[in-house]
């Protein structure tokens, strides 16, 4: 069995204390594991998303919310603070900036975590041509992982600069490297390209405040969606290898979740990050961070040397 996730503190205790974060889709997956992770180092954290013990978003799960979230923030040592927001809807996040600013007076670290478009991945996307895949779910694809992050970049980054020390994180699927191969669908591609583009000119624009954007990705995440779509646990993860041999490198939320607080951390960040992209596992090397489990699995290296590079290796070789 996988260790507990709260046994594990990052390199300095309490690092972040007094620094205020937000994470923009933090319901589940990552960016729940960011929040943890972002408030067991200090930070007060403000959460958002769309699933509330009330209301479920399209994504269909109801399974987790952002109150339960913020409550696993606190128990974390953190602060966390559960506010409902559609990130696509303008209005919400300007009353999201405009709280975080009338209760903080700043922000120190904004996540951009924000998709929600597993749901439209299995049947409009994956193995199809864009011309094959429905227009709707193709432009709603680019609302949920573009648009989102461009709204809650435009409206956030005026509290942000407030900061001694502003960081962006981006949050994506696959490094710069990596998605220079074709991402299989147009759309798809588009939405996962587009917020290292962002942390890039971000990059650009926030260095003049003496800030840092990146952008970052897990590599075979063992979210709460994909664990449920292989019909197992983070317990008994290991039995769906059988039927997928790569996700004997799957990696849980917490550690990308680790390695991101570690960077939040760093005092030079901006030299090591600034306008970059980088993995969970490159974030992981440089700060000395393992998942729960101990391990410290490398999907993207993987991918790049073994299955696409012809090199002989295992799946054992990078974890």
């Amino acid at each position: 069995m996988d260790k507990d996730t709260t046994t594990q503190p990052i390199a300095h205790e309490r690092p972040l204390a007094g620094r205020v974060a937000l994470v923009a889709g933090a319901t589940r997956g990552a960016g729940r594991a960011l929040a943890v992770e972002l408030g067991r180092a200090g930070a007060t954290v403000y959460v958002t998303g769309r699933t509330t013990r009330e209301r479920v978003s399209e994504v269909g799960r109801a399974t987790e919310t952002i109150e339960e979230t913020a409550e696993l923030v606190a128990a974390a040592g953190g602060t966390g603070t559960a506010v409902p927001t559609d990130h696509l809807d303008e209005e919400q996040v300007r009353a999201l900036v405009e709280r975080i600013g009338r209760e903080r007076g700043r922000l120190d670290i904004l996540v951009n975590d924000l998709w929600g478009g597993e749901h439209l991945l299995a049947n409009s996307v994956f193995g199809k041509k864009s011309w094959e895949t429905p227009l709707a779910d193709g432009l709603r694809i680019l609302e949920l992982g573009v648009r989102s992050h461009v709204i809650t970049a435009a409206l956030a980054l005026p509290l942000l600069v407030r900061s001694d020390a502003p960081l962006h994180v981006e949050v994506t699927d696959g490094t710069a490297a990596f998605n220079r191969r074709y991402r299989g669908n147009l759309y798809y591609d588009l939405a996962k390209n587009a917020p290292i583009r962002i942390a890039f000119g971000l990059g650009e624009e926030l260095a003049d405040h003496g800030g840092t954007a990146v952008a970052v990705t897990p590599g075979f995440l063992r979210s709460e969606q994909m664990l449920a779509h292989f019909g197992v646990t983070e317990e008994n993860w290991r039995d769906a290898i059988a039927r997928e041999p790569d996700f004997a490198l799957a990696e849980s939320p917490y550690y990308l979740a680790r390695a991101v607080a570690a960077l939040a951390a760093d005092p030079d960040r901006a030299a090591r990050w600034n306008g970059k992209s980088a993995s969970s596992a490159e974030l992981a090397k440089t700060y000395g961070v393992r998942d729960v489990d101990g391990s410290r699995p490398d999907c993207w290296s993987y991918f790049e040397a073994v299955k696409f590079g012809g090199k002989d290796g295992s799946v054992d070789d990078y974890r």
